[in-house]
């Protein structure tokens, strides 16, 4: 009888560990789903339900729109306590919409315009800065309330139909004054004090002076015709 031969058993490998993500090139996984926010976080992130499972998770970077409670939202989730918030998928009617970015931001259109419409717009700032090689404002009615207000310009031009203006105290100075009316210009005060350096002219067709108690005229020549 021939003796069988036996088949040299080779020495088996352990697998290959497996690599860790991010590592070596590979990709870190991610898993999508979709939640409601319950509640804003004590630590300024947002608690997300999605079924059963509940996570607290953070607003992305790009996700301008700030969630709020009863949202329903699409996350991210990265690692089993990193969970970002992309987008806010729908919300309640009625609800205020808030955009908001951390740190400072800017909006551009290159090579175009931009423009905002609503029924109705506010900036509420510390500080407002506006730039401009050319502004140009059209409003039915505006109203202008400040503490203190600074207009300084190389001409200014003021073109209306009537001027009101009502202070407690006016005070006026330039190098030249000139004005020009066409119709009645009278002055009303309790006391007026008209003083010239120089020369003071008065010049009419008729003039009249008019004094209920005492006209006085003083001076060290006194001519008249």
């Amino acid at each position: 009888m021939k003796t069988p031969t036996r088949t040299p058993v080779r020495a088996q490998r352990p697998a290959p560990a497996a690599r860790a993500p991010g590592r070596d090139g590979a990709a870190i996984p991610a898993t999508h789903f979709v939640g409601t926010v319950t509640a804003r976080a004590a630590t300024g992130g947002f608690d997300i339900r999605s079924a059963a499972f509940q996570a607290e998770g953070r607003r992305a970077a790009s996700c301008l729109l700030e969630p709020m409670p009863g949202d329903s939202v699409a996350c991210l989730r990265v690692a089993p306590h990193e969970t970002w918030i992309v987008a806010v998928l729908q919300r309640e009617e009625g609800a205020t919409h808030v955009l908001r970015a951390q740190g400072p931001a800017r909006f551009e259109s290159a090579g175009g315009s931009l423009t905002l419409g609503a029924a109705e717009v506010a900036i509420d700032s510390a500080r407002f800065h506006l730039q401009a090689r050319h502004a140009e404002m059209a409003a039915d009615d505006v109203q202008l309330i400040s503490r203190q207000v600074r207009l300084i310009g190389g001409t200014v031009k003021l073109i209306g139909t009537l001027l009101s203006t009502v202070v407690d105290r006016a005070v006026h100075f330039s190098r030249q004054h000139t004005r020009t009316t066409e119709g009645l210009d009278r002055v009303r005060a309790t006391q007026l004090d008209c003083e010239a350096g120089q020369l003071m002219s008065l010049s009419a067709e008729h003039l009249l002076v008019q004094g209920e108690k005492l006209v006085k005229a003083r001076g060290g020549q006194i001519h008249f015709g």
